[in-house]
Order: C-alpha cells, then sequence, then structure tokens
C-alpha cells in the first residue's frame, strides 16, 4: 500500500527547445499546472471534510480498502497526466494529461480526508484490493488492474513526439478501465452514501475520459 503520493519527481523543468519563448512559455504551464495539482489537492482535502459520516467506516471496510487502494491508483495517474503535459507533442494530449493530473490528485486529497475523518491510517494492513470479492486475483506483480511497470513508466518517459502520445494514450486508457472496475467495485460493495456519492462521480468522469482518449488514439493513428 502507499501513502499520499508526492509528485516532485515528475515537476523538473521542462526540456528547452530551440525556440526559446515556446520554452520558457512551456516551462511556465507546467509551473501552473504543478501550482493547479496543489490546489485540486487542497480542494479535495477541504470536500472531504464537508462530508460527514455518522456510522465510521472500518478498517478493514470496503471504503477504506476503496480509499487506499484507489489513491495508490490515481497517483499513478497523476504522474501520466504531468508527464503528457509536459512531454506531449499533440495539444489535445497534454490538455487530457492536464485535466486528469489535476482531476485526480483532488480526488486523492478527498480520500485521504476520509481516512482521517474515520481515524484510520493512510495505509493498511491488507493486500491490495482484498476488500473486493474478485480482487487478490487481478493483482499482478503487485500491481493493481490498469496500473503500469516500473518499465512501461520508463518506457513513457524516455518516449519523444508522437510515439509518447500514442503511448500515453494507451496506457491510459488501460488505467482507466481498471479504476473503473474498481470503482464498480465499491459501488457494489460500499455501504457509506458519501464514498458512494463520490465513487459514482469519479466513474462519470473516467468514462468521459476513456472516450476522450479513444478518439485522440484513433486520430492519431494509433491502437490498443
Amino acid at each position: 500500500m502507499t501513502a499520499v503520493p508526492t509528485t516532485d519527481t515528475d515537476l523538473d523543468e521542462a526540456p528547452v527547445t530551440d525556440a526559446g519563448d515556446r520554452g520558457a512559455a512551456r516551462r511556465f504551464g507546467v509551473l501552473a499546472l504543478a501550482a493547479a495539482v496543489v490546489v485540486g489537492l487542497l480542494l479535495g482535502y477541504a470536500g472531504g471534510l464537508l462530508t460527514p459520516t455518522l456510522t465510521r467506516p472500518g478498517d478493514s471496510s470496503a471504503e477504506a480498502g476503496f480509499a487506499r487502494d484507489m489513491t495508490a491508483h490515481h497517483a499513478q495517474a497523476v504522474a501520466m497526466g504531468l508527464l503528457a503535459f509536459r512531454q506531449g507533442q499533440d495539444p489535445e494530449v497534454r490538455q487530457i494529461g492536464g485535466d486528469i493530473a489535476t482531476g485526480q490528485q483532488g480526488e486523492i486529497g478527498t480520500m485521504q480526508t476520509w481516512l482521517r475523518s474515520w481515524k484510520l491510517d493512510p495505509t493498511g494492513d491488507q493486500a491490495p484490493m482484498a476488500w473486493m470479492s474478485d480482487g487478490p486475483g487481478l493483482v499482478k506483480n503487485g500491481l493493481m488492474p490498469g496500473m503500469a511497470t516500473p518499465e512501461e513508466m520508463a518506457k513513457l518517459r524516455a518516449a519523444t513526439g508522437r510515439e509518447f502520445d500514442v503511448l500515453f494514450l494507451q496506457m491510459m486508457i488501460r488505467h482507466h478501465v481498471g479504476g473503473v472496475h474498481m470503482i464498480d467495485g465499491i459501488l457494489d460493495q460500499g455501504h457509506d452514501d458519501d464514498v458512494l456519492k463520490v465513487a459514482q462521480v469519479m466513474k462519470n468522469t473516467q468514462q468521459n475520459d476513456l472516450t476522450n482518449l479513444s478518439a485522440a488514439l484513433k486520430r492519431l493513428g494509433g491502437t490498443l
């Protein structure tokens, strides 16, 4: 399991291009996105504090497992989104990446606030996906559904141009499909009304993202 993620390693200075003005603009854009991610996280914390719970979910509840596991799942999506915003060649890829990074960082704030309000640690003793009936069988090499391996993340970081754009879209589609399955798990097994409401919003957002990601991949001539 993992604690609240940091994204400092993904916010290093953008590459300098031959066109100095464009390079400066891109660097400013990365800093602006970094600020937006922080604001999103703070808003997520605030949103979590505004969701009172009469009966607190326990340490082994589906709600606690979902909050912990989806925090880790979202953390990788945030890292991928920041890479897309910084390295993407296609404007739509950069926009999608920035939107995913800021949106999911805000949701991380909400989920971590839930855990604190329930008097639970951000990490638990249960194995990933143990809260889902089919969860343990979906974990491969310690990775939850849709998550990229360290080797795949390294390949994404090293890619440039159209190769990067296509690879990002392919990886994020798989990531979102896995995330939606996890959200379906809490919608089926959860009992906390506030968690269920936020989970449904997450699902709607990720399904909309999947439509946009798939359309962009088709436009760029990539396949899954």
